[in-house]
C-alpha cells in the first residue's frame, strides 16, 4: 500500500482507535503511525496486558474495521 494511502487510513481510524483503547494518548497513536507492532507494544504497556491479549484485541478491531489495513 502506498504511504499516501496509510496516512490518509491512520488519519481517519486515530480516533476509532482511541475510542477502542481510552488508555491511549494521542501521542501514543501517533507515535506507532500504523506500525502495527509498535501499536500492539503500547497496547501492552497502557493497558497492561500480555502480547496475545493486545494482539487478540486488535485482530478483533481490525475485523469490524475492515477498511483499515496496515503498511506493515
Amino acid at each position: 500500500m502506498n504511504e499516501d494511502r496509510v496516512a490518509g487510513n491512520w488519519k481517519q481510524f486515530k480516533g476509532k482507535m482511541r475510542e477502542q483503547w481510552g488508555k491511549l494518548t494521542d501521542d501514543d497513536v501517533d507515535v506507532v503511525a500504523g506500525k502495527r507492532d509498535q501499536f500492539v507494544g503500547k497496547l501492552q504497556e497502557r493497558h497492561g496486558i500480555a502480547k496475545d491479549e493486545a494482539e487478540k484485541q486488535l485482530t478483533d478491531w481490525q475485523t469490524r474495521n475492515p477498511d483499515f489495513r496496515w503498511d506493515e
